[in-house]
């Protein structure tokens, strides 16, 4: 097979990175709160319930956002219901997952257990069945310091200081006819401006994020992003879009193929961004709030049935998703997405962090464990800080019927001048050794600080009865020479080198 060649030089950079590209989400959802992070019975528990070994993987993970608390649960939720004394709490139906939700966590318990895990809250507020009043009272009791009915309520609940919550979601996925209160883009255009700006009258230091397009196959994928835009674009800082890739039937060449989707779904709304602002005759810049994302093996056919045969649970365990070794290099290149295009992508958030396609596992009662998508998310979090390079590459490429060439080794390189080094990521999506040639000019290089490889030679192997199965090991299939690096990449694999670079 012919090498991959890819040449870096210092002065040549593309974008900064903003750590919330590093963010997970928490919905009331199974198992994702009652009995993933909140378990107050459990031998872990804090004083407030929350499970300290699930922070523990959180933290390892590298966590630095979480989006909160929906989700499809967000669009019947009143916030009402879920603050003040526990036990005077309603039991309400949850019309999203055909669940009961107890209200026994809500914002204030939510907000104690960001605080404790060391993660920034990204709020969601509800747009389908509430509005600008219920939006911008939230928003009192959460950010306004005292002296009004809702941020003393807040103080009547012991809380005294404002959480200062800066980021907020205008509703979710409200382009979708899955979606309690499903609007129209012109409805719910007009919806969430007036919701925003009421938001940004009461505190004007917050941060909005627009919902765009729910999936990039949406039929209305592209005019209800220009039609929310033109609609938002005065008080909108960024536009939220999702995106779950599964269609292993395919095989495991178009299964991996599809990241590039996910670029095109990127620069399409970039593009559009762009077009709305001209048109508006604005000098701002709309971002993109990439705050649900991951690979998603059920249909949704699966997931429904699942909560239909038995409704009105409890936190019922549902959509409990095993990945395999197949299912991380997906995951890892999407990942990677966010660094390619971090001058565009500010925030992302993946769905979802315990429990349901998720990182990391949890038994009720018992213990915690990790899936193999947890280990690319922990080193790119860790490693994947500073500024991306504007690589120059060739190398061989394959072809699926949704694209003529994609490439064999997905890859992206960071500069961080903090840390004095170059890492380099790479996805190689070929069922062979993959050969690669990195020339890093202009820099003053050293030794090899770290190099790790994540495979497996069962392509379908998971974590889920060995939860060691799939791992981190050392990569040793590396030669420098000078500023040159070669390295012979395992089939199907992630691999993060680090070198020493002023």
């Amino acid at each position: 097979m012919e090498k991959t060649t890819i040449l870096i030089h210092k002065k040549f950079v593309k974008s900064k990175i903003d750590p919330r590209i590093y963010g997970s989400f928490v919905e009331h959802m199974g198992r994702v709160v009652y009995s993933g992070i909140y378990e107050p019975d459990h031998p872990a528990a804090d004083e407030n319930g929350f499970r300290r070994d699930v922070m523990e993987r959180t933290a390892q993970m590298g966590v630095t956002a979480v989006r909160y608390p929906g989700g499809n649960f967000v669009s019947n939720y009143d916030w009402r219901d879920g603050i003040g004394p526990v036990d005077q709490r309603p039991r309400k139906v949850d019309l999203a997952w055909l669940s009961i939700e107890t209200n026994e966590v809500g914002t204030d318990e939510f907000m104690k257990w960001a605080k404790a895990a060391g993660v920034d809250p990204i709020f969601a507020v509800n747009l389908g069945t509430k509005g600008i009043e219920s939006a911008v009272s939230l928003l009192e009791y959460c950010n306004f310091p005292g002296g009004t009915f809702y941020s003393d309520l807040r103080r009547k609940n012991g809380h005294q200081e404002p959480y200062g919550i800066r980021t907020w979601c205008l509703g979710n996925e409200m382009d979708g006819d899955w979606q309690i209160g499903h609007k129209e883009a012109e409805e719910y255009g007009r919806l969430a401006y007036e919701t925003g700006k009421a938001m940004k009258l009461l505190d004007p230091t917050i941060e909005l994020s627009v919902c765009g397009s729910s999936m990039s196959t949406n039929a209305t994928f592209g005019e209800w992003d220009q039609t929310v835009l033109e609609r938002t674009y005065p008080c909108a800082d960024y536009i939220s879009l999702h995106q779950y890739y599964g269609a292993q039937e395919k095989g495991t060449a178009s299964f991996l193929a599809q990241s590039l989707d996910m670029e095109r779904y990127i620069q399409t709304i970039s593009g559009l961004c762009d077009y709305v602002g001209v048109k508006m005759r604005s000098k701002k810049q709309i971002h993109i709030c990439f705050d649900e994302w991951g690979v998603w093996a059920l249909s949704n056919k699966v997931v429904q049935n699942s909560v239909e045969k038995n409704p009105w649970q409890i936190a019922p365990a549902f959509s409990e998703q095993i990945y395999t070794m197949e299912d991380t290099l997906l995951f890892s290149s999407m990942m990677m997405n966010f660094l390619k295009y971090s001058g565009r992508v500010k925030i992302a958030c993946q769905s979802l962090l315990t429990n349901i396609s998720a990182c990391i596992m949890t038994e009720r009662g018992g213990n915690v464990w990790v899936q193999p998508i947890f280990y690319p998310f922990a080193c790119m979090a860790k490693y994947g800080r500073g500024i991306v390079m504007d690589e120059r590459c060739a190398g061989p490429v394959y072809s699926v019927n949704e694209f003529e060439e994609v490439p064999v080794v997905d890859h992206v390189t960071v500069y961080n001048p903090e840390n004095k080094e170059v890492i380099l990521f790479f996805v190689n999506r070929s069922e062979e050794t993959a050969e690669v040639e990195v020339q890093l000019q202009m820099f003053e290089t050293g030794k090899v600080l770290e190099a790790m490889v994540l495979c497996h030679p069962d392509k379908k192997a998971t974590n889920h009865v060995q939860h060691d199965c799939i791992k981190p090991a050392q990569f040793d299939n590396w030669k420098q020479n000078g500023d040159v690096l070669n390295c012979g990449l395992e089939a199907l694999s992630f691999v993060m080198v680090r070198i020493e670079a002023r």
